[in-house]
């Protein structure tokens, strides 16, 4: 990888494809020189406090409630360290390597604008980190989302020094909230970062502090779940598309002109898509004229339902994306005035509003998926076989994995509880309201998964009935999704083991495989537009 291909921190802003391509693709990392003399500047007022033992909190006096206790400035190294080694109370399945990589990435970012009072050298110790690939063991819960991710974070900083612990792939890999990520293996942080060619840090006044506080953690999985879960909206107006051919219902409420009516952006972009997708369709010019007045909400609302999950989750990639931009540390420095005053940036409840929601709304998407099987499933509310099978009785077909699309619509349902209504005081009723941010970022991932999973199961079942319905031909975007799946699943004849299949719809749409149908889709109708535009214009 080149010198090009380095995203420079102080350079150019922190977005969610630059965090993720470093998150997950491994793209280097590097300080930039305007980030390094903003540092220096915020440094010399921290200095400058120590020598002349005034008082500010964190730099010389003691943490939360404890903020009234001086330190004397020969104890100020001492302080920072017990800081950290205090703070590192995780417990729980690790977070992912990719969460701590986001993590670490924003926290480097935050430092470096110059509102910390933080060495370069400490920075150039996240960055050397990442590039070596030596991500810190973090365990996943233990942060209350008050002063930011404290316990996490402490842990990023505790192999900083190290006397933390990384982590060791034992050819695992998950969501970091239990199951296959709790075999993760660790090793001392100490030698690991020997063997990169790192030397761990002694930390100096203020910077344990400027560490741990901040919502790195939390802006960390919402950024990586805003880069997954546009690619599960798109998936849902698909698949709900194969399910409208498949039940053979009507494109009639999806024509634009309904939509300009309410013209909710959520809801014209799903409108869109499905129309796109369903175009040119002989299945749905097969029933033009029969006698059906209406279909069922779970499929005549796509529009308004899924779109309105869109909107929802749209409020969480506008909060990421300001967040990851942001200082969150405390107290603030300010170099042009030599102020330090603390306030509250740390605070998750921004986040924590805006995950909850997130997660309402993938539940959502997973709710009209889980009916619209069901409707596929139930001759009395379709026109095809029992449980889309040709020899039912003898043969179940899809009858049970509806219920394992019930389960998880009502496990979501159990998570959807809202974490940022939540708060339980701490550290003497200092921290007397908390968000509980974290809290609700690990479940996002829970229901986002859950609901992945569930639009799987859709895809499966409306592609068999898509072929029940031969020889009538699907539309050009629902053949495309049929296809993806006929790449793992081939038509349902007899009965055989379907779980193998499931997980791998699932994973079509946690990849993308269907969203990307729908993009491609999109591109072609602009560029279809722009040119007639050009045309137009010519003449």
């Amino acid at each position: 990888m080149t010198a090009v291909d380095e995203y420079v921190i102080g350079d150019a802003p922190l977005g969610i494809a630059e965090l993720v391509a470093v998150a997950r693709e491994g793209r280097r990392v590097a300080l930039g020189a305007a980030a390094r003399e903003r540092l220096a500047a915020a440094r010399i007022v921290v200095d400058q406090v120590v020598a002349e033992e005034r008082v500010a909190y964190g730099v010389t006096t003691g943490f939360g409630q404890l903020a009234t206790t001086h330190i004397p400035a020969a104890k100020v190294r001492e302080l920072q360290q017990n800081l950290v080694r205090s703070h590192a109370v995780g417990v729980g399945a690790p977070l992912p390597r990719e969460v701590v990589r986001a993590a670490m990435l924003v926290r480097a970012s935050t430092l470096s604008k110059g509102y910390s009072g933080v060495r370069s050298e400490v920075v150039e110790l996240l960055v050397g980190m990442l590039d070596a690939d030596v991500v810190p063991y973090v365990p996943s819960r233990g942060s209350l989302g008050a002063s930011g991710d404290l316990a996490p974070s402490a842990h990023v900083v505790l192999a900083m020094m190290g006397e933390g612990e990384v982590m060791v792939e034992e050819g695992c890999d998950g969501d970091g909230t239990g199951g296959q990520d709790a075999c993760i293996g660790r090793e001392p942080s100490g030698p690991a970062l020997r063997a990169a060619g790192l030397a761990p840090v002694t930390l100096e006044a203020k910077e344990g502090l400027a560490l741990l506080n901040g919502t790195q953690f939390m802006a960390a999985i919402g950024a990586l779940a805003v880069a997954d879960g546009e690619a599960l909206l798109d998936s849902a107006d698909l698949i709900g598309a194969m399910s409208i051919e498949g039940l053979r219902a009507s494109v009639g409420p999806f024509q634009e002109r309904i939509q300009l009516l309410r013209p909710i952006p959520g809801q014209l972009a799903t409108a869109a898509n499905v129309r796109r997708a369903t175009a040119g369709s002989a299945i749905m010019l097969s029933h033009l004229n029969c006698d059906k007045v209406q279909d069922a909400y779970s499929i005549r609302c796509i529009p308004q339902v899924h779109g309105a999950c869109r909107d929802a989750f749209r409020w969480l990639r506008e909060v990421v994306e300001i967040e990851i931009e942001s200082v969150t540390d405390n107290p603030i420095i300010f170099p042009e005035t030599a102020e330090i005053i603390s306030a509250g940036n740390f605070h998750g409840e921004p986040l924590a509003l805006a995950l909850d929601l997130a997660a309402m709304s993938f539940a959502e998407i997973g709710n009209m998926s889980e009916r619209r099987i069901f409707r596929m499933l139930s001759p009395f509310l379709s026109e095809l076989p029992p449980y889309l099978t040709t020899d039912s009785g003898l043969n179940n077909g899809y009858m049970i994995a509806q219920y394992t699309a019930a389960a998880l619509v009502a496990e979501n349902k159990v998570l959807c509880h809202p974490a940022s209504v939540d708060s339980i005081p701490s550290s003497g009723d200092q921290e007397d309201h908390v968000s509980m941010g974290m809290t609700a970022a690990l479940k996002l991932v829970d229901v986002a998964r859950n609901t992945q999973t569930i639009l799987g199961i859709e895809a499966l079942c409306a592609a068999q009935a898509i072929d029940l319905l031969a020889p009538l031909t699907p539309g050009v975007g629902t053949a495309r999704g049929h296809a993806i799946v006929r790449e793992f699943a081939p038509m349902l004849g007899r009965d055989r083991y379907l779980a193998p299949e499931i997980e791998a719809a699932a994973a079509a749409v946690r990849e993308g495989a269907f969203a990307r149908v729908a993009h491609d889709l999109k591109d072609a109708a602009d560029d279809a537009a722009s040119e007639r535009s050009g045309v137009r214009g010519e003449e």
